[in-house]
């Protein structure tokens, strides 16, 4: 400890040996086993018993350090994937760039991961330096080095209830950093998507990142845009429901990370009311992810791309188009724009058209139409996104209202306010009143106080 606090106050860097990890036992890490997953557990065991190491590692021993429960569990190994699988009944191999072994476990999926070596200088890589493709297998100290922040770099063996940490990623966590292991420039060269992580961890932990780990991202950043985009996608999606989305979107903003994944989001968060709508969605997916709820990545979508859907509908329609033809066009053209950088999937975007293609259906308030909605099988999506346009003040709060109470309503309650309701402006032609008797010549006031009490009986927006 001595040693360590002069090197600290004399700026000289800590010699520790890089292929010689610090061990702490229990007494030391805090590690609460209970919030280890039994069939993590199982799995290590069984390796260990074949005469192979193994470790849970990378992001659930983070987790189990800052006493969280993970979601997700990553065995490391020094079995190689075949041999990995000939120990488990339901196994698979899969990856190209480097090949994983996933086992299941009734609903639980684990993936183990052989030791990583370093990197072959004759490695494939695209003429940007991004790995291609690197099977290479090593010694456990390479595959600690090869990860990508020190937070993520510790292995915890179940059976001994100790850590291995080669790279200061227990001081880091203590101290609240996120920091790259090597060189950050060459490191997000590897791999882009690393800078996006980064993003999600400090956003998600509310660590800092450091400096140097920090620097490049603004003049590295266009190398996103050399990832395929389902990876992008993928990345994105664990951003979004994060617990703290909103957070990772203003940091992507400010490291300029966005451009190219929400084209255009600038402009949506520059605008009064496009602004209030994302930060609503955002906080409300937020709250949800922290309350243990589901959230759907079509709403989520539907969310961040509505205000590019609703500029191009207002223009199909201003050019001549119905309602809901011009909706449909709009929520095409967002859509093609979006698949090549995106690769959302068709079930997402899917979800995304039904909650979208709702939202004019919400104002025909009379006859059939509300009953016929409540059938759809989005529609609990649809009318969310509906609260979420009348918070926004994009819509009269009063239609949110309607829709609030017909929705928790009994049959006698919804046929009142079916019964209230007028068809707003655009809706179904209304019928001409009946006249109460025969026009008499020169009674033509009686006629135009009959007509102006029509209009006001239908309010001043025609509902």
């Amino acid at each position: 400890m001595i040693k360590k606090f002069i090197r600290k106050i004399l700026g000289v860097k800590d010699q520790r040996d890089p292929t010689q990890p610090v061990i702490l036992g229990p007494a030391e890490h805090g590690i609460d086993p209970k919030l280890l997953s039994p069939n993590a557990v199982r799995v290590t065991q069984t390796l260990q018993e074949a005469g192979f190491k193994a470790f849970v590692v990378g992001g659930a021993v983070r987790d189990l350090l800052l006493g969280v429960k993970p979601k997700d569990f990553d065995i490391a190994t020094d079995a190689t994937p075949e041999e990995v699988k000939k120990l488990f009944r339901r196994a698979f191999i899969i990856g190209r760039r480097f090949q994983i072994v996933h086992v299941m476990f009734g609903q639980e999926l684990l993936e183990v991961t052989t030791f990583r070596g370093n990197a072959r200088t004759d490695a494939p890589k695209d003429e940007h330096g991004r790995v291609l493709r690197d099977n290479n297998f090593g010694p456990q100290h390479e595959d600690a080095e090869r990860r990508d922040f020190t937070i993520n770099a510790m292995y915890y063996d179940p059976a001994t209830q100790s850590v291995l940490d080669y790279h200061g990623g227990i001081q880091d966590i203590r101290d609240k950093v996120l920091r790259i292991i090597g060189q950050p420039e060459a490191r997000y060269r590897e791999d882009p998507v690393r800078m996006l992580r980064v993003v999600r961890f400090a956003a998600k932990l509310q660590f800092t990142i450091e400096p140097a780990t920090r620097a490049p991202i603004p003049v590295m950043a266009p190398l996103i845009n050399n990832v395929p985009a389902a990876r992008v996608f993928d990345e994105m999606l664990k951003l979004l429901q994060s617990g703290h989305s909103l957070a990772c979107l203003k940091e992507l903003r400010a490291s300029g990370l966005h451009h190219g994944l929400l084209p255009l989001l600038d402009v949506v968060l520059e605008q009064p009311i496009g602004m209030k709508f994302v930060t609503l969605a955002l906080e409300s997916t937020d709250a949800r992810v922290r309350a243990g709820k589901g959230v759907s990545a079509g709403f989520l979508f539907a969310s961040l791309l509505w205000h590019q859907v609703l500029e191009k509908w207002n223009a199909y329609r201003a050019a001549g188009e119905s309602a809901i033809p011009a909706l449909h066009l709009a929520a095409d053209d967002v859509l093609d724009n979006q698949t090549d950088s995106l690769a959302l999937q068709r079930r997402i975007a899917t979800d995304m058209r039904d909650i979208w293609a709702m939202q004019p259906r919400f104002e025909r308030r009379t006859g059939k139409a509300p009953y016929k909605l409540l059938e759809h099988p989005r529609f609990r999506a649809g009318f969310d996104f509906l609260l979420l346009r009348c918070e926004s003040g994009e819509l009269d709060a009063e239609l949110g209202n309607w829709w609030a109470t017909f929705y928790a309503g009994d049959i006698a309650e919804r046929e009142r306010l079916i019964n209230s309701a007028r068809e707003p402006l655009g809706g179904e032609k209304k019928k001409r009143p009946r006249r109460r008797g025969p026009r008499k010549t020169g009674d033509g006031d009686s006629a135009v106080q009959f007509d102006a009490g029509a209009q006001a009986a239908s309010g001043p927006d025609g509902e």
